[in-house]
């Protein structure tokens, strides 16, 4: 959802910056990106046909961190006093702090591939103990210096995709916003994988890739889905408050609950006190979050749909 969403919201700023009539609007960008989307899911028949498309992701991914970063460094220093103060009632930004817990762990939780793929060779644990603390370190780094940078250069009035923000050659941006619009498309196909994976097993799906029946299958599956996602999108397209739903009613209990209630479960009788202690505090605490993000992004949902109308050009 995270991809998808920035996926719009990128090709809506090149537009914006070469035609900016007004003639198509967040609706029509989204039917677009869901096309593409759909596209390159039914081109793409399984996770390890990705190939080169991974270096592709990973070139579009430091070009946009790269000039984001640079512009905003730039603004930031020629930019006056701003405001970073918290705009909202005290209860408001309570709630939205809560909301914004549960986007920012859906949103950062990206450990998947890199698990994926040590898993390939042996030790397996190892590898995958390594992918991950390379991907949670070095790897959230760029992400993290994006995001700070935007926020010291704009301060609170900076918008939710940054390169709205930014002043500099038209081109440029254009090329910011081309690149992560290319990479949420690919970034999207790999976390929608596992899904497709299951559903090609499940109905058997096997050999050719361009086999009719294989084709078939996929453009009817992996179409449908995406015109399913689209349509959502486009009806209801404050598409952040739905990221604060899924992270509180999904990631919180399968990234932090699930995982200290298993360690515990698969270790029970070689944990001291204190450890068992540990793992229970973890698990009571992610549960309290998950409940308080669930309630405020429910909150969120209520007041937006009362905003905003159905199809409506944010």
């Amino acid at each position: 959802m995270a991809a998808y969403s920035v996926s719009v919201l990128a090709k809506k700023a090149v537009y914006l910056l070469f035609w900016d009539g007004g003639q198509m609007k967040l609706p029509h960008f989204i039917a677009i990106a869901g096309f593409v989307c759909a596209m390159f899911a039914i081109c793409i028949p399984h996770l390890s046909a990705l190939g080169i498309w991974l270096g592709f992701s990973t070139v579009f991914s430091l070009a946009y961190i790269v000039i984001a970063l640079v512009l905003s460094l730039k603004d930031g220093i020629k930019s006056p006093a701003r405001d970073y103060t918290v705009p909202g009632t005290p209860t408001s930004k309570i709630f939205t702090t809560i909301g914004a817990s549960a986007n920012l762990v859906f949103a950062y939780n990206t450990g998947m591939l890199p698990e994926i793929q040590a898993t390939i060779r042996q030790p397996v644990v190892k590898n995958m103990m390594k992918a991950l603390y390379f991907q949670f370190t070095v790897g959230v780094l760029p992400l993290y210096l994006v995001t700070f940078a935007g926020y010291w250069a704009y301060g609170s009035s900076t918008e939710t995709y940054l390169l709205n923000n930014v002043k500099g050659p038209i081109w440029v941006k254009a090329v910011a916003n081309i690149t992560a619009f290319l990479q949420s498309v690919i970034a999207l196909h790999i976390f929608a994988s596992p899904m497709y994976e299951y559903l090609d097993t499940k109905h058997g799906i096997k050999g050719s890739a361009l086999a009719f029946k294989n084709l078939s299958f996929r453009v009817l599956v992996r179409g449908g889905y995406m015109t399913l996602n689209t349509f959502v999108s486009a009806l209801l397209p404050f598409l952040g408050d739905f990221m604060s739903l899924t992270g509180a009613i999904s990631t919180f209990p399968l990234t932090f609950i699930l995982a200290n209630h298993m360690f515990l479960e698969a270790n029970e009788n070689k944990l001291t006190s204190i450890q068992k202690l540990w793992h229970w505090i973890n698990i009571w605490f992610f549960a309290i979050m998950s409940a308080a993000a669930t309630i405020a992004a429910l909150r969120l949902i209520a007041l937006d749909s009362k905003t905003y109308h159905v199809f409506a050009d944010l």
